[in-house]
């Protein structure tokens, strides 16, 4: 019932369409999907969320001095649909909590990027590292939508909000800013 869109932007910021910036405050509304749904799939609704990642490198003499990176949640609205016929708040709450896991890698990247140290393979050591929580962001995606067969069980998908919330709040130190 999701889709992942995920978003590497290194050295330069470029965004080309519109964003809805993760905040603890915004829940996301029907309003905010603003695609077209796609009849041809069983998927009741698809939230195309991602992580938008960027770093810069200070250098002397050819070494590395220190380094900056900016790492942000994003929902993407004109890829985002749903079936209004079909949809209802439940679905609503399941297409969040995507959303919400997005915002969680999101902490997480940051939590791992603060432990780094200037040295000069940080480059490559966050090219790593964005690839490995994306494909961490990923699985979680699909195991969210595995275990809650896509918000249908619906114990399972209380189970994974109140699991979502917890981490969350466990990383809450590295939070995107409201």
């Amino acid at each position: 019932m999701a889709k992942i869109l995920l978003v590497l932007c290194c050295f330069v910021y470029v965004q080309d369409e519109p964003t809805r910036s993760w905040n603890a405050s915004y829940k996301l509304s029907w309003a905010d999907f603003k695609g077209q749904p796609n009849h041809n799939v069983s998927a009741v609704a698809i939230t195309a969320s991602g992580i938008s990642f960027g770093f810069s490198v200070r250098e002397t003499d050819s070494k590395v001095v220190g380094f900056t990176t900016e790492v942000f949640c994003y929902f993407y609205p004109e890829q985002s649909w749903y079936k209004p016929n079909l949809a209802d708040n439940h679905v609503l709450g399941h297409e969040q909590l995507h959303f919400d896991i997005t915002e969680l890698h999101v902490r997480k990247f940051r939590q791992r990027i603060s432990g780094l140290k200037v040295s000069n393979t940080i480059k490559s050591e966050l090219r790593q590292l964005n690839k490995t929580i994306n494909k961490e962001l990923a699985e979680m995606q699909d195991k969210y939508d595995a275990e809650t067969n896509y918000s249908r069980h619906l114990e399972n998908q209380e189970t994974w909000k109140n699991y979502i919330a917890d981490q969350l709040n466990k990383l809450s130190k590295y939070k995107s800013v409201d």
